[in-house]
C-alpha cells in the first residue's frame, strides 16, 4: 500500500481539494451546479447507495448528493479547515488520509467519487490509488475520476505545464487504458462541460463558440492520423468493479 506521507504532491496534495472559490459559500450552489449537470446521472440510482468523496474539501459534492437525497455519503479530505467548513455546513465529512483509509476501510462502497485530479498523483502513485479504490468498491461498484484533457488544443499544455503539483495529463484513450490495466471493466469517458449557469446568457454564446472549435479540433486530429474526439479542458471517467 502505497504511504500518504510519500505522495510526490506538496503544494497541491492529491488528498485535499483545491478548487474552491475565495467565497466557499458561494461554492456549494456554482459547484453543485457543475456537478449536477456532469456526475449525477453517473451515480448509482439506489439512494441508499453507500458512497464515498475522496478529497471532498468543503462537501461541496457530498452536498450535492445529499440533497438529491444520498443517505450514506461519506466525504474525507486532509486538511482540517477545508473539512471544517464542511462540517459547519452539517455534511458527514471528516479529516482523514487518502490511504491510510482505505487501507483500513472494511466496508465496501458502492461509489467511490475523487473530487482532486488524478494528475496530481505520479504514475506509480495513479496505479496504485486505482488498484485501492478497486479493492474498496463493491462487486459492480462504480469509480468516478477526472483529469486535465491533454488532447485539449487550447488548454492541454498549460493545465499540465502550469501547476508545479501535476505530473501528468490523460487522453480518452489513456484514460480508460490505465484503469483496464488496473482491473475496471465498462469503461466511459465523458466530457465535463463548464456551461453550466442557464441563468446566465453568455453561457449560451460560449457554447456554441466551443461547439464550432471542437469540429475544427476534430477535423484537425483526423488530419493527423488521430481519433481524439472529447476536446474538454477536462474529461472524467465513469468505470466499474467487475
Amino acid at each position: 500500500m502505497m504511504r500518504d506521507k510519500d505522495l510526490a504532491a506538496r503544494i497541491e496534495p492529491f488528498d485535499s481539494f483545491w478548487e474552491a472559490p475565495s467565497d466557499i459559500e458561494k461554492g456549494y450552489s456554482s459547484f453543485g451546479r457543475f456537478y449536477k449537470r456532469n456526475y449525477l446521472k453517473h451515480v448509482p440510482a439506489d439512494r441508499s447507495a453507500r458512497i464515498l468523496v475522496v478529497s471532498c474539501g468543503p462537501g461541496y459534492f457530498v452536498n450535492t448528493l445529499t440533497e438529491a437525497g444520498y443517505r450514506d455519503v461519506l466525504g474525507i479530505d486532509s486538511d482540517p479547515e477545508k473539512v471544517g467548513h464542511a462540517q459547519r455546513q452539517g455534511l458527514n465529512c471528516r479529516v482523514d488520509m487518502l490511504f491510510r483509509f482505505l487501507m483500513n476501510n472494511d466496508r465496501p462502497f458502492d461509489l467511490i467519487f475523487a473530487e482532486q485530479e488524478i494528475n496530481h498523483l505520479t504514475k506509480p502513485e495513479i496505479l496504485a490509488f486505482l488498484e485501492a479504490c478497486r479493492d474498496n468498491l463493491s462487486s459492480g461498484g462504480t469509480l468516478i475520476v477526472h483529469s486535465i484533457n491533454g488532447a485539449s488544443p487550447l488548454t492541454g499544455s498549460e493545465a499540465r505545464a502550469g501547476n508545479f503539483d501535476h505530473y501528468n495529463s490523460f487522453t480518452e484513450y489513456s484514460l480508460k487504458q490505465v484503469l483496464v490495466h488496473r482491473g475496471f471493466t465498462d469503461v466511459r469517458i465523458v466530457p465535463l462541460n463548464l456551461y453550466v449557469f442557464y441563468l446566465n446568457p453568455v453561457n449560451y454564446a460560449a457554447w456554441a463558440l466551443w461547439t464550432f472549435l471542437s469540429i475544427l479540433f476534430r477535423l484537425g486530429f483526423v488530419l493527423v492520423g488521430k481519433d481524439a474526439r472529447i476536446f474538454t479542458k477536462k474529461i472524467g471517467a465513469v468505470a466499474r468493479r467487475p
